[in-house]
């Protein structure tokens, strides 16, 4: 018998270990047999001579037992029959249950952000708008595809959305009464720069109880480092006044932040304090930039090293804070816990192209919205339906791990493979695995893992309660 790593992780705490089996997710408390088992098969070992090492210690029917158990999960397997690494089945990729439409509604913007990846920007008077008919078909496509799910979300996107007001109206009284009549509800979200927030727009998505969330980059310096008007000048100040009057007027939902770190940005400690203690956002996310190096946008190593070094001591901060029953509110911690919470096991690294469709101004179906504008090929129209057979073969290459580092990798299912754009950015080549950082997300799942089994141990509830109450705030 040989401990095969591409099925089973152990991971060390003080006084304790745990073993994670990555085929489904699942974390087992190891005891000192089982620890003893796993060690004394790392390089391979018959079971008779393991149980002859073992003697002076436990029982030969534990021992075999243990084995047994061990074998059960495949994290032990017969080292002469090769040491296979088992994957999730890959989706039958025949059909598209839909569940979320992404409207580009407008390509204009009317900031200038340095670190945009959208293709197809333009300032706000170049800006094209998507039209109505083309929404409308969106809803319909959406509707048609998205059979059997008892929930439907409409997702609006630009360039800044907040530039077309009038279509994301037209859309909402459109599509809320058809989903409706087919028995379904619908959830509408947008993510904002917030510049062209007023009372009245608030005061609509609060009766609406759309899903908000912002995009901003921290505090007054940090902030204007990037995101500037189209004139180059700093947003902060028009942000941070907008924001406070939506925190205040807004009551139907959490909203969150979300945070864009680049080259040269890596205080995320002040800036989570600013817009999570300073402004008052429920939630806190943030994205490394590490895709391309366009006028140095991208972290470096090193300070992508300084970030995850920032992470870990803001885990330490929602580890405390968990333990007395509260949330501070990072994001990128919190979707972790979920995953491990919910046993997440992922094939595709996202739902782009199967949940999820982004569409442009002119009707066609993108990978999703960070497709808009490229020189990737849609995947139908609004129209003319779903190119099944084309996407079909693009999910599959994806879901395709044989001959990458993904086949093995102890993260494969909560990772798989990672963003598509960001490797279509880096790489050219959407189905190019993320590897750039694939040592940084191994340890950051394993810390992910200390502090997940702290919570269980003790304080539970935090777990159920608040990953429920983030269910139902998305």
């Amino acid at each position: 018998m040989q401990f095969n790593p591409a099925n089973g992780h152990v991971v060390r705490l003080p006084g304790r270990s745990l073993l994670f089996h990555v085929p489904t997710s699942a974390l087992f408390e190891l005891d000192d047999l089982g620890e003893a088992v796993i060690e004394g098969t790392r390089g391979g070992a018959e079971p008779q001579a393991l149980e002859a090492g073992l003697a002076g210690r436990f029982a030969a029917s534990e021992i075999r037992a243990c084995i047994e158990r061990l074998a059960a999960l495949e994290v032990l397997q017969d080292v002469h029959h090769g040491r296979g690494a088992i994957n999730p089945r890959a989706p039958d990729i025949t059909s598209y249950p839909l569940s979320t439409i992404v409207l580009n509604v407008n390509t204009g913007c009317n900031l200038g952000c340095r670190y945009c990846y959208k293709e197809d920007l333009a300032t706000p008077k170049r800006g094209e708008k998507m039209s109505f008919e083309v929404a409308a078909r969106s809803v319909d496509l959406l509707l048609a595809q998205s059979a059997g799910r008892e929930r439907i979300g409409i997702v609006f996107f630009g360039g800044e959305p907040l530039t077309n007001v009038p279509l994301i109206h037209q859309v909402v009284d459109y599509a809320r009464p058809k989903a409706e009549a087919s028995g379904r509800s619908v959830d509408f979200s947008l993510t904002t720069n917030a510049t062209l927030l007023d009372e009245e727009l608030i005061e609509y998505f609060d009766s609406q109880r759309f899903g908000l969330s912002v995009s901003i980059d921290g505090p007054k310096a940090i902030h204007d480092r990037n995101r500037r008007t189209v004139g180059g000048r700093g947003t902060y100040e028009v942000v941070s006044r907008k924001v406070r009057m939506l925190l205040e007027r807004y009551r139907s939902k959490a909203v969150g932040a979300r945070v864009t770190l680049t080259g040269g940005t890596t205080e995320v400690e002040a800036i989570h304090a600013h817009l999570r203690d300073g402004l008052g956002f429920h939630e806190v996310g943030y994205a490394p930039v590490t895709a391309g190096d366009t006028e140095g946008l991208a972290l470096s190593p090193e300070e992508l090293g300084e970030v995850y070094a920032a992470f870990e001591r803001m885990g330490q901060s929602y580890l405390e804070a968990a333990l007395a029953g509260r949330n501070t509110g990072f994001s990128n911690l919190h979707q972790l816990m979920t995953d491990l919470h919910e046993g997440r096991r992922k094939t595709l690294p996202c739902g782009a192209g199967v949940g999820l469709l982004a569409v442009d101004r002119q009707g066609g179906l993108n990978l999703c919205h960070r497709f808009t504008g490229s020189e990737l090929p849609t995947f139908g129209t609004v129209t003319e339906g779903i190119a099944g057979e084309r996407l079909g073969a693009f999910l599959r290459q994806a879901a395709d791990r044989e001959g990458t580092h993904c086949a093995t990798c102890r993260i494969r299912n909560l990772c798989a493979g990672g963003c598509y754009h960001e490797s279509y950015t880096r790489y050219g080549n959407p189905h190019h695995r993320t590897y750039h950082y694939c040592s940084l997300l191994r340890r950051w799942v394993d810390y992910g893992i200390r502090v997940y089994s702290e919570i269980v141990a003790r304080n539970p509830r935090f777990l159920n309660a608040h990953i429920e109450t983030r269910r139902a705030i998305g």
